[in-house]
């Protein structure tokens, strides 16, 4: 165990270098709010400076708004409930996708509605929030929205998924709406991968979404780990079932191999979960800013 400690610390000072965590998150300072005067005075200009209390008043409250006011996103962890998805294992210990991938998701959750997106879990653990271990035990009481048992049939999970996205897209029509889901591959033990983007060949929106998470990485590892050369890339797969079928643009995300061992520390380490939360979340704010 204390070799496993002494990994994961040495793993952490690679990919989330001190003061990286602490600065992403910020939200844009709200301003300050103008002074109260009569009603019928604030309709005339002030006359010692020169400007319109009501006009200053509005540009106040559009510096204050944050960055995704008024966006949706819906959030899917890939698998749940009965099905834990694919399994590594660390040791003598398992590590379950469905876990995993739900730690980072619920992680971007709580980023966007930081920056002021409206956010809905897919997948929801009625009693797992953020979880800072490294090993992620598997329980099998996540549920679907808005709290559906979630079935063992992949078709009849992924149909369920899909349905629920589409009818909340429909509630939100005309409002900014993104669908973003979170894997974990499996692959042979010897294989690393990178995290890599799937999106729907006919979305223009959901190829500059991916691309703009997938910059926000590639510049992330050249400035963190220079000498680590990034291999994901972002390429169409039109036979996902989600991302066939679901309505907003979607967006299929791909954290690594859970059986290879330098892959699976990036979602060991609940400091390296965070750091790709983090990092989708620049990338999602960059796509929201230039729509």
């Amino acid at each position: 165990m204390q070799t496993l400690l002494l990994a994961l610390v040495c793993v952490l000072s690679a990919l989330s270098p001190p003061g990286f965590l602490t600065g992403v998150n910020r939200s844009p300072e709200s301003a300050a709010a103008p002074r109260k005067r009569p009603e019928s005075a604030a309709e005339q200009p002030d006359k010692r400076r020169g400007k319109n209390p009501k006009k200053l008043a509005k540009k106040q409250s559009a510096a204050s708004r944050k960055p995704l006011s008024g966006a949706v996103y819906y959030l899917a962890s890939g698998h749940g409930g009965p099905d834990p998805g694919a399994i590594g294992r660390y040791g003598k210990h398992l590590l379950p996708e469905d876990e995993y991938a739900y730690d980072v998701t619920i992680r971007l959750a709580d980023l966007l509605k930081q920056q002021g997106a409206t956010v809905y879990m897919i997948v929801h653990d009625p009693n797992d929030g953020i979880r800072n271990e490294a090993i992620l035990k598997i329980d099998r009481d996540e549920v679907a929205y808005p709290r559906q048992r979630i079935p063992l049939d992949q078709n009849a999970r992924l149909d369920q998924t899909t349905s629920a996205v589409n009818r909340l897209y429909a509630r939100h029509k005309g409002r900014f709406q993104r669908f973003i889901t979170i894997h974990v591959d499996s692959r042979s033990v010897g294989e690393k991968i990178d995290v890599f983007f799937y999106h729907h060949s006919q979305s223009k929106s959901g190829v500059r979404l991916a691309r703009h998470i997938h910059r926000r990485f590639r510049a992330n590892y050249k400035r963190y780990q220079p000498d680590r050369p990034y291999s994901g890339n972002v390429s169409a797969r039109n036979t996902l079932y989600v991302v066939k079928n679901s309505h907003p643009p979607t967006v299929f995300i791909e954290l690594g191999n859970i059986q290879n061992k330098l892959d699976q520390r990036r979602f060991l380490i609940p400091s390296n979960r965070q750091a790709l939360a983090n990092w989708m979340m620049q990338g999602i704010v960059d796509d929201h800013r230039t729509r």
